[in-house]
């Protein structure tokens, strides 16, 4: 009977010394049946098992090993280096939460973890050294990619003592440094951790305070007064124009807060007004047609222990205006249908563009909720009153599409950072990210220039070429009032360039309409046609 022992060999490096260790196992007549051998600092540590066949005792093998030529130390080993990072590469593969199968050219499966045993319903000891069609003979991922020499991904589903898994699988054909199919590896992973990734990426990231861009005082004193406020339950109401950012404002204040529960944005222009009511307040079991059969909460019981995000509340019909004005008041809603009073416990932010104490005072938005939501107000700025903000904010968007684009780092020319200086962006922040992505798309050169920089022609125009004639000094001759008159002109195109109508842009400059249709046949001013920018029809020179 076979009793092989492991030892190890130290010696001072010399040629020869694999030589003269084979030659003395030979003359003893010991079978060498593994050897490694590593240099390291002048010293070669040899590895080796030996087949005693001849029932040498360890101290007698040690004794033939000290006649060697050069030999520092000899010592037994309990396990080899080799099997030492087998275990390793073992432990590592058991601990990875996917499940792992490898075959080689012939399919024999030559690796499998433990997550794959338990997949696959079958002991390590029953796969490694087995072929691969004997596991399983019908819709065999590893059969497939090994037969066509492509990577091969599916769905699949495999019955275990626990019960049914189903997981997605992928195999991939290994090939070595010179191009030859030398195997192939199987990936699986369980649905519900696939399912629990998606979840984990789909979720918006936190955004905090850190992450917004600007040293204007206007955006620093606002973050400041933020971050006083953002431990208050109190009702934040924020105002800005479209593109501003109000939404990241909102999760920023969230984020500030440490409210455990989710933060749950709500657009209420986007949902139907017959939705609305069930979608914030949820149903009970057959309330309508339709209906789930156990009902649904509505969304500010969803956002428990959070904050729940009124976006363009000023969009939202009477009817719900109500109803959101009783949660406010009394902390809990009534499910439609419901006769049970939920208690909820959420922040509340809104937010709006519009002008609420226009809508108010024109019976399309309640003077109570007004009041109710007008607590702590939030007016951020336009990018148009932030300065030097547009041309960090617009360095940092083009660094970011670098990166998504792969494209060597760009920087703003002069040119290119006056031209942005000089426009209004009535769309403000975001309008800028579109600017800068399309600059950094169609720009090869390492530098923009203002020729890269596409705005759109009729925004860029924005007041036609009497704002620019407008002067922002005084003009040798000019008198106060004519000043004043091209300076209120300039704003009122300015104004009507940058909303949809005369209404809106008369509630933007808190005037009635009937004072701006005035102000605009006073100063002649005139559109052709709806897509062109309003302009004057006298020059302001």
């Amino acid at each position: 009977m076979s009793d092989n022992k492991k030892y190890k060999l130290l010696f001072k490096d010399r040629i020869g010394i694999v030589f003269d260790i084979t030659k003395l196992m030979l003359e003893h007549k010991l079978n060498i049946i593994s050897m490694e051998v590593e240099q390291k600092d002048g010293f070669a540590q040899i590895s080796l098992e030996v087949e005693n066949g001849h029932s040498f005792k360890p101290e007698e093998i040690l004794a033939l090993f000290s006649t060697l030529p050069g030999i520092d130390s000899q010592s037994e080993l309990k396990r080899l280096p080799q099997e030492k990072r087998e275990k390793w590469f073992r432990i590592l593969f058991d601990g990875m939460s996917e499940g792992i199968v490898s075959v080689n050219s012939k399919g024999i499966i030559n690796t499998a973890n433990s997550v794959a045993c338990r997949i696959l319903n079958t002991p390590y000891e029953s796969l490694v050294n087995t072929y691969v069609g004997e596991i399983t003979p019908k819709n065999n991922l590893l059969m497939e990619c090994m037969q066509k020499r492509i990577p091969v991904n599916r769905r699949k589903s495999a019955v275990t003592s626990t019960g049914r898994v189903d997981f997605y699988g992928s195999a991939k054909p290994i090939h070595d440094s010179q191009g030859d199919f030398v195997g192939a590896v199987l990936l699986m992973k369980d649905l519900q951790e696939v399912k629990a990734m998606v979840d984990a990426v789909m979720t918006p990231i936190d955004f905090k305070f850190d992450d917004f861009i600007g040293e204007s005082p206007a955006i620093k004193n606002l973050i400041t007064f933020a971050k006083r406020i953002a431990e208050l339950d109190t009702i934040v109401s924020i105002t800005g124009e479209s593109g501003t950012g109000k939404e990241l404002f909102a999760r920023a204040i969230h984020f500030e807060s440490g409210r455990p529960g989710p933060f749950i944005p709500i657009n209420c222009a986007a949902l139907p007004e017959q939705l609305i009511e069930s979608e914030l307040f949820g149903y009970i079991d057959g309330a309508f047609t339709g209906a789930k059969k156990k009902g649904k909460p509505g969304l500010f019981e969803a956002a428990q222990n959070g904050t729940i995000f009124l976006d363009e509340i000023g969009d939202m019909p009477p009817g719900p205006q109500a109803k959101i004005l009783r949660v406010l008041q009394e902390g809990c809603v009534r499910r439609i249908g419901g006769v049970e009073e939920i208690p909820v416990n959420a922040r509340v932010i809104t937010a709006t563009n519009k002008n609420l104490n226009d809508m108010v005072a024109a019976g399309d938005f309640r003077e109570d909720l007004f009041y109710r939501i007008n607590v702590l107000s939030i007016q951020i700025p336009p990018l148009r009153e932030r300065g030097f903000d547009i041309t960090l904010m617009a360095e940092s968007f083009l660094n970011r599409f670098n990166r998504k684009l792969e494209k060597k780092e760009q920087t703003i020319s002069r040119s290119g950072q006056d031209k942005l200086l000089a426009y209004s962006w009535p769309g403000n922040v975001r309008e800028l990210q579109n600017v800068i992505e399309r600059a950094s798309i169609f720009s090869n050169s390492n530098e923009i220039s203002a020729e890269s920089i596409h705005i759109n022609a009729k925004q860029e125009s924005n007041c036609g070429q009497q704002c620019r004639a407008v002067p922002l000094t005084l003009q040798s001759g000019a008198s106060l009032k004519d000043m004043v008159g091209k300076y209120e002109m300039k704003i009122l195109l300015d104004t009507l360039n940058s909303t949809p109508s005369i209404r809106k842009a008369a509630r933007r400059l808190s005037i009635s309409h009937t004072a701006l249709l005035k102000k605009i046949q006073k100063h002649q001013l005139y559109n052709q046609e709806k897509d062109q920018p309003w302009q004057a029809a006298v020059s302001a020179d």
